[in-house]
């Protein structure tokens, strides 16, 4: 089950040289962005002297190369520099933001891939008939219909409206702080305190912003389901199992589904890392304190050692689903092994 040498060599090489890259490109694109972040720090009547002197504290005045030099050598020691806008290191802050919208995305890609899954076999089995025109027509909704005004709607009608579900942030204000912060992930610690109001308010909080991110995913999850499915349903050994007379049931999730497992494992690793990375306006719409929201605010203000280091992390989600995948495919497809 264990990859082999030559196989892990070459892919810690692509890792390294895409890691390099983004930081690279990141570094450079921030530092001809027209926000200026020594303004964002003394402030638009700062004298120039005070100017200057927090643009040499920076290395602002130093060559671009030689920024980029001193900002690997900090991050070979673990570094990521400190972040303009809250002044603590921008690890601490990433793991302090992190768990929020990781619970979000966590059950996002659970509804989405299990809701996503089953309609995209369905519509495959059913191919042309209303229950597959039904999943089409969700799908391309779920795809093509604006995330931020999906959050703004269901806002305006669950919360406003009907009151079913809880409004911004992830709890109520009133509620805020009576749970001592351990895993970071709001419904984990209150379990772990044994507050079972806090849990549910929550919860209550999670399920909306969390259901619109997994209707998001769960249209892409379900398109290429159907797609893998109808590809499998037309081959020989479909029919032949058909006219062996296995039930319809045995033939469709014993036989395709079970031959298209891998590339489905690639298609949710994909969703869920792009619902980590890129949750920005729903936690925007909901006021989520999560990575999404750290990441545009440190973009507005030019603030590139967070910015930078929300790209590694970025890099490091993909990289890590991406080897997970790998590792799984080897599980449930013995021809992938070498």
């Amino acid at each position: 089950m264990a990859f082999p040498a030559g196989r892990i060599g070459k892919r810690l090489v692509q890792v390294a040289v895409t890691l390099f890259g983004l930081l690279l490109l990141t570094f450079f694109i921030g530092r001809v962005m027209p926000v200026d972040p020594v303004l964002a720090i003394v402030g638009p009547d700062a004298d120039h002297s005070t100017y200057q002197q927090v643009y040499h504290q920076l290395g602002f005045d130093k060559p671009l190369w030689t920024q980029f030099g001193i900002y690997l050598s900090g991050l070979a020691h673990g570094d990521l520099g400190n972040a303009l806008l809250t002044g603590k290191p921008v690890t601490q802050d990433i793991l302090r933001v992190f768990p929020a919208t990781m619970e979000l995305a966590t059950l996002a890609i659970l509804l989405g891939a299990g809701a996503g899954i089953p309609l995209g076999v369905l519509a495959a089995a059913k191919r042309n008939s209303l229950a597959d025109y039904g999943v089409r027509i969700i799908s391309l909704a779920g795809y093509s219909t604006p995330i931020f005004w999906v959050g703004m709607m269901g806002l305006l009608v669950f919360y406003a409206w009907l009151g079913w579900v809880g409004g911004a942030g992830r709890v109520d204000f009133s509620l805020d702080g009576q749970v001592t912060r351990h895993s970071g992930f709001m419904l984990i610690d209150a379990l772990i305190a044994g507050n079972w109001e806090v849990f549910r308010n929550a919860l209550n909080h999670l399920i909306l912003p969390a259901s619109l991110l997994g209707f998001h995913s769960l249209a892409y999850i379900s398109r290429m389901t159907r797609s893998f499915m109808l590809a499998q349903l037309s081959q020989e050994f479909i029919i032949t199992a058909r006219v062996k007379g296995l039930s319809e049931w045995h033939v469709l999730w014993n036989h395709a589904f079970r031959n298209i497992l891998v590339q489905l494992l690639t298609v949710v690793a994909l969703a869920y890392g792009s619902l980590l990375e890129g949750a920005v306006l729903i936690e925007t719409v909901f006021s989520w304190p999560g990575f999404g929201s750290y990441l545009t605010s440190s973009l507005m203000l030019g603030d590139m050692n967070a910015v930078m280091g929300c790209v590694l992390v970025v890099g490091m989600i993909f990289v890590v689903l991406n080897l997970l995948s790998d590792l799984l495919y080897q599980v449930f497809d013995p021809r992938t092994k070498v």
